[in-house]
């Protein structure tokens, strides 16, 4: 943890100093690249030593597949030698080191670099394997139509802004940012003369970098306070179960979720940070004018605290993650979206079980929740005060999901989530199935949302 805080620190400052001294004003593309990856390769080696050497492997190993794969499979093949690995790793973590033993655990930077390889892999088929009308709007948007060079493709895995804690960004939206064309194509959207411009303005990141920064701060204090004093063991001790009544549990549920999420907040958000000091990040001009910081941004705290659906909480938390999920599993996948997206959500986590019971019961949340929202929220937009009800009623039974389906994955273990289900009496899962038994939906079919999706780009063309 501390190899952990000294990086991303120093990180922060080599940031500054990249966008000043090796801006793309000053600096060719391949003098960014270089120095970009050889630092990314120094914070690995000293955060995790020999470990480290799992990255390296991982990356050659697809480097060789991207170049000598064909097209249309591509994708798979990395995909499968990528989670592969990853997998193997997480068993090493568990079954060799014991539970992860912290100066082990390479696999923060691993899962990371996972995400980049299968993102590269999934836009490089769209680009050169598929034609345009195949794919999503977004898909179009994102596509990569060559091969990236060893230096590029190394500087987009291995650079030091994100190597530590990520987060995983798209290739094209990286390799502009090295050319110098990130900020300048953002800007490029908005009609500057009609808002008395003479010409385009030059954003600078430093308002939003010191924002971030208070926010970890604030974050790590939480920390430090909240999370030692409210750990999540205490919700299955034997004696607070046998005195404490079912509410107060969950209110107490409540308060130790709260606190085990400053840590998340304190590294996302540092992560964060990093890569808008170095200039990248930049993500357009809002209704404002204000100009927006959080192309990479990894979590929307209000979002997150006052989401009033299980949908809006998990599209606000981990950010990079659920947009990595959907473009290479639930756009892609041919039946079960949502199902085959939490599991590979929880294969990708690890082998640990709670993992799992968390990622299963999201399952069975989600439909349920799906459900509700489809079929009854319209009755609650006829006037404010229902609204109002509504919302207030959504946000608690929310937040207590949220909680019920998250504990399992700080526990790890089998034996915990399990008593913890018990202490609870399966609550939620037994309102999920009663919810789905009378609210049936049907699951999107691959072909249904193609056509959707294809719609959209038309109509996008059209315009």
């Amino acid at each position: 943890q501390i190899n952990f805080v000294a990086c991303q620190l120093f990180a922060l400052l080599a940031a500054f100093w990249f966008r000043i001294y090796l801006s793309p004003s000053h600096a060719s593309s391949a003098v960014r690249h270089a120095f970009a990856t050889l630092f990314g390769i120094y914070f690995a080696v000293f955060c995790f030593g020999w470990y480290s050497i799992h990255l390296f492997v991982l990356v050659m190993m697809n480097y060789g597949i991207m170049n000598m794969a064909s097209i249309p499979n591509i994708h798979r093949y990395s995909f499968v030698v990528a989670m592969g690995y990853l997998t193997l790793c997480h068993i090493s973590r568990i079954y060799i080191f014991h539970y992860g033993i912290l100066t082990t655990d390479f696999s923060g930077p691993l899962m990371i670099i996972t995400q980049k390889i299968t993102t590269l892999a999934c836009q490089l088929h769209d680009g050169i394997g598929r034609q345009a009308e195949e794919l999503t709007a977004e898909q179009n948007r994102l596509a990569v139509k060559s091969r990236p060079s060893l230096l590029e493709y190394l500087s987009y895995l291995l650079n030091f802004m994100s190597i530590i804690a990520g987060p995983c960004s798209n290739y094209k939206d990286y390799i502009a940012f090295i050319e110098g064309r990130h900020v300048h194509m953002k800007l490029l959207e908005v009609n500057w003369k009609q808002k008395g411009y003479d010409r385009l303005p030059d954003p600078s990141p430093t308002g939003a970098v010191m924002y971030k920064l208070c926010i970890t701060l604030v974050s790590l204090i939480l920390f430090l306070t909240l999370t030692k004093n409210f750990p999540m063991a205490y919700i299955i001790d034997n004696e607070f179960l046998d005195k404490t009544p079912f509410l107060s549990r969950l209110g107490y549920l409540y308060v130790v979720t709260q606190a085990a999420k400053p840590k998340y907040y304190f590294a996302w958000t540092l992560a964060d940070a990093v890569n808008n000091a170095a200039g990248y990040g930049f993500s357009g001009v809002d209704e404002r004018g204000t100009f927006r910081w959080d192309l990479l941004s990894n979590l929307n705290i209000w979002n997150i605290e006052t989401a009033t659906s299980f949908k809006m909480y998990i599209e606000n938390w981990n950010i990079q993650t659920a947009a990595w999920l959907k473009r290479v599993c639930y756009d892609r996948a041919p039946w079960y979206p949502t199902a085959l997206t939490f599991i590979l959500s929880a294969l990708w986590h690890g082998i640990y079980p709670g993992y799992y019971f968390t990622f299963l019961t999201g399952i069975l949340i989600t439909l349920a929740a799906r459900a509700v929202r489809n079929n009854c929220r319209h009755y609650f937009l006829s006037s404010v005060p229902l609204k109002i009800a509504y919302d207030v009623v959504t946000w608690v039974v929310t937040q207590l999901a949220v909680c019920y389906t998250v504990a399992p994955f700080v526990m790890l273990a089998v034996e915990p989530a399990i008593k913890f289900y018990k202490s609870v009496y399966f609550h939620m899962h037994i309102l999920s199935i009663l919810v789905l038994l009378l609210l049936p939906i049907r699951p999107q079919t691959h072909s249904v949302r193609r056509a959707q999706n294809q719609a959209t780009l038309n109509s996008i063309k059209s315009k």
